[in-house]
């Protein structure tokens, strides 16, 4: 199975910011959509880090009386782990426990298609495991 199975059944909704945005406006747009990341891009829209509620918390400790007026690249992740739509979902959730990220943006030829969370790739395992259980049954009884 491959993400672009994921992004079939959630959409390519992806909420962005630009790298030149402050740590305030991202936690409007993370409450406002009720996520928890927002992709990071730079010039001709280019994916060039991500901000996580992690992210925000960590920094938000070491200065939090002016954190949020900080800029969003100075908080932000810069090595994004990125997959293509034809990446396996093992691939992602492992890549995912590896590095111990919950959000990974989908990327084709430099351009950002789509975002999935670990939720949504458990999500989908899950869903995977039960059509097989089903089919074994089915298999069985016939």
């Amino acid at each position: 199975m491959f993400i672009d199975a994921i992004l079939q059944s959630k959409g390519v909704v992806v909420h962005t910011l630009p790298h030149t945005g402050r740590l305030a406006d991202a936690v409007a747009v993370l409450n406002h959509h009720n996520i928890g990341a927002v992709v990071i891009t730079g010039a001709d829209d280019a994916v060039v880090g991500i901000l996580s509620e992690r992210d925000i918390v960590r920094r938000l400790d070491k200065d939090p009386a002016g954190a949020l007026e900080l800029p969003i690249a100075s908080v932000m992740t810069r090595n994004v782990a990125t997959c293509t739509r034809d990446t396996t979902i093992a691939e992602v959730m492992e890549l995912m426990t590896n590095l111990r990220v919950r959000h990974m943006p989908v990327v084709e030829k430099g351009e950002l298609i789509g975002i999935i969370s670990i939720g949504d790739v458990v999500k989908r395992k899950i869903e995977e495991a039960e059509f097989e259980a089903a089919a074994l049954r089915e298999y069985i009884a016939s």
